[in-house]
């Protein structure tokens, strides 16, 4: 971790320290000044790690601190409490994942612009996560069609999107490749799961011909994976349609090779980060596996909001088991901003759930937890935001 990736790690610590409260702003100069006197690689990344933690870890106690019932100790909510809040620890989990992943390519070297663009897309992120809480409710009324232009995106994307050995799955925003898929899918399944309809539908089949035309062997697969885990909720004919369209996509899919090499630093990290360190490699995997908790604790406990949190863990899930078989991109912890927007913006319509004291809390009510929580191409297929 020297030159440039010492320095990348140093502006990221720097810029995650408005998360601290103000009375610790001077720990945070310290650490910036700290991790610049470290000799050695391994000991500076044990050091960055641990600070990255401590600052989310922290920021996230002292905007929990407003919405926590009066009590003599002014305790944190326990972890069950939190468990229960699917939307809430959603954050919790992109924070930390994405900070994993940014202490990973700066040990392996990677360019500082893809730890700082990954930096930029979860506090792009983290906004649209608290603006999204505020309206969700009310904007569910119309779910139908806004699935409907978001699968309108997709296809678009495979008829008039960047080309890239044969697959069409980017569009370029000025210097920076998107990958719509990662962004808008996971968004369109957790809202056709918490109010499936006619109109919903169709969109789940047009998203299943635009993933076959791009042709996306791996997000066809989480279509299919998100849209058969809604089976196991909510067994009506309009999704056993969506699951039927998708299933054949994916099919589909199958059937046509996959040329596209694997990107550093995007692609194959799950294996290639032990290559660089032990803890490297057990932060990626630990990043990854922290992104489908809100479905697999929120649907043991909430069971009325079960189908949407199926649907968000079998689509995470999904693009993770596709991350570790091909050369596709390994969300969050790898160099990617589609990701971690797509993560934070169906996060951000996850049921709210249970507040401590009991009552349920679902749609715009969930917009409490967010009040006080707080790429490219040059080379478009390295810089393909995953």
């Amino acid at each position: 971790m020297i030159g440039s990736a010492r320095r990348a790690v140093s502006r990221v610590l720097s810029a995650t320290a408005f998360l601290l409260p103000p009375q610790l702003a001077p720990w945070a100069r310290a650490m910036t000044r700290e991790l610049d006197e470290i000799p050695g690689n391994g000991p500076a990344f044990i050091f960055a790690l641990g600070c990255l933690r401590a600052i989310f870890v922290l920021g996230v106690a002292a905007r929990l601190r407003p919405i926590l019932p009066a009590t003599p100790t002014r305790s944190l909510p326990t972890m069950n409490g939190i468990t229960a809040r699917p939307r809430l620890l959603g954050l919790i989990c992109a924070v930390g994942a994405v900070a994993m992943g940014m202490a990973y390519m700066a040990a392996a070297g990677a360019p500082s612009r893809y730890v700082l663009m990954n930096f930029a897309a979860l506090v792009l992120g983290a906004s649209l996560w608290l603006a999204l809480g505020r309206i969700a409710g009310s904007r569910l009324a119309g779910a139908g069609l806004v699935t409907l232009a978001l699968a309108v995106s997709l296809l678009l994307t495979a008829l008039l999107g960047v080309r890239v050995d044969g697959a069409a799955r980017w569009v370029s925003v000025g210097p920076l490749g998107l990958q719509v898929s990662l962004i808008v899918l996971p968004l369109m399944l957790v809202i056709y799961a918490r109010r499936p309809d006619v109109i919903g539908t169709a969109a789940m089949a047009v998203a299943a011909l635009a993933l076959a035309l791009q042709p996306d062997r791996a997000m066809a697969g989480v279509l299919a994976a998100g849209l058969v885990a809604l089976l196991f909720a909510n067994r009506s004919r309009l999704s056993i349609i969506a699951a039927s369209a998708s299933v054949l996509a994916f099919g589909w899919t199958l059937l046509s090779p996959d040329l596209l090499p694997a990107a550093p630093y995007v692609d194959r990290i799950l294996y290639t980060a032990f290559d660089v360190h032990l803890l490297a490699g057990v932060a990626v995997l630990s990043g990854a596996a922290a992104l489908v908790l809100p479905a697999l604790l929120g649907a043991w406990k909430l069971g009325g909001e079960r189908p949407a949190l199926l649907v968000f863990g079998g689509c995470w899930a999904g693009v993770i088991v596709a991350a570790a078989l091909g050369n596709y991109p390994t969300p969050l912890v790898g160099y990617g901003g589609s990701a971690v927007l797509g993560y934070l913006l169906s996060v951000a319509l996850l049921p709210g759930g249970v507040r401590e004291g009991g009552s349920a809390r679902t749609g715009s009510s969930a917009a409490d937890d967010g009040r006080d929580a707080e790429h490219p191409v040059s080379e478009l297929r390295v810089a393909h935001l995953a």
